[in-house]
């Protein structure tokens, strides 16, 4: 996740925010190598009311969503020196999360997890298999990046039919933290709408939703989900005070955002393409 530091404590969801932000990197270079084997998901009970919601359905939650979440590690190619000059290796770049938006392999995650086009993927999947890949579409502002994977079968998320969430309820994220497991974290909505927008790195957003949930670098990329399992938004970055505390505050981009551009890039299903049709902005405070 992007660590983004404001010089306040309190945060007001207004269009009129004027506080200052320090901007952190999060999709930090990785040499480790995705583990096989079936996955095992941690349940973090972060948010109250929205633990009390959510927490007597998280295993039943998670079998739903858990096979159209997966980690990755994206790669590019450099030609080494001396006498093995044409060889192709493989240098690790950044680790980070996504999700299957369509059962061919097309998978969204966070820009600045894939960089740039042409980028190498490895993906592990819910039960262990590690897909290859390539990245075909990155947008810099709303940050999201497409995937598409090799000779994939699986599952794909199911959006839900509007971005709006009302404020309070229950959500949840996953994702796989660094050096971590992968992790469940149950939060709430907080707003629709940061109400500025927010660069980092060439990479950033118009406008973000926030979510009471305090998240790790890593769980870039990663899906969030209502409280019906539907896709809400993509995991994108944490939000700390000046001193670097945690606000247990995070933003996510809205589902509409992630439409608009999924369906720009290849030919998405009618439930996409109704979603794309939508914005946020209609969505009551």
């Amino acid at each position: 996740m992007r660590n983004i530091r404001t010089s306040k404590t309190k945060l007001r969801m207004r269009s009129t925010l004027g506080f200052g932000l320090i901007l952190g990197l999060s999709a930090c270079a990785t040499n480790a190598n995705l583990s096989t084997g079936p996955r095992s998901v941690s349940i973090e009970n972060g948010a109250t009311p929205a633990a009390a919601v959510l927490s007597p359905n998280m295993n039943s939650l998670i079998q739903r969503t858990s096979p159209t979440y997966v980690t990755l590690i994206i790669t590019e190619s450099t030609k080494s020196s001396g006498a093995r000059k044409n060889e192709i290796l493989a240098k690790a770049l950044t680790s980070g999360s996504g999700f299957i938006i369509d059962p061919a392999g097309y998978v969204l995650t966070a820009g600045h997890v894939a960089l740039k086009l042409g980028n190498s993927v490895e993906a592990r999947n819910s039960n262990g298999k590690i897909y290859n890949g390539k990245v075909i579409g990155v947008q810099r502002s709303p940050d999201i990046a497409l995937l598409k994977l090799s000779n994939f079968s699986g599952t794909a998320v199911s959006p839900n039919s509007t971005p709006c969430l009302a404020k309070g309820s229950a959500v949840f994220s996953l994702g796989k933290p660094h050096a971590k497991g992968d992790t469940a974290r149950i939060g709430q909505m907080q707003s629709m709408s940061f109400g500025r927008p927010v660069s980092y790195n060439g990479f950033g957003y118009p406008d973000a939703m926030v979510v009471r949930m305090s998240t790790r670098k890593g769980e870039s990329g990663g899906p969030l989900f209502n409280q019906r399992a539907q896709l809400s938004g993509m995991m994108v970055s944490t939000l700390s005070d000046g001193k670097g505390h945690s606000l247990n505050l995070a933003h996510a981009i809205s589902a509409d955002m992630l439409a608009k551009f999924a369906c720009s890039k290849f030919s998405c299903s009618s439930s996409w393409r109704r979603l794309a049709k939508s914005s946020y902005r209609n969505c009551k405070a």
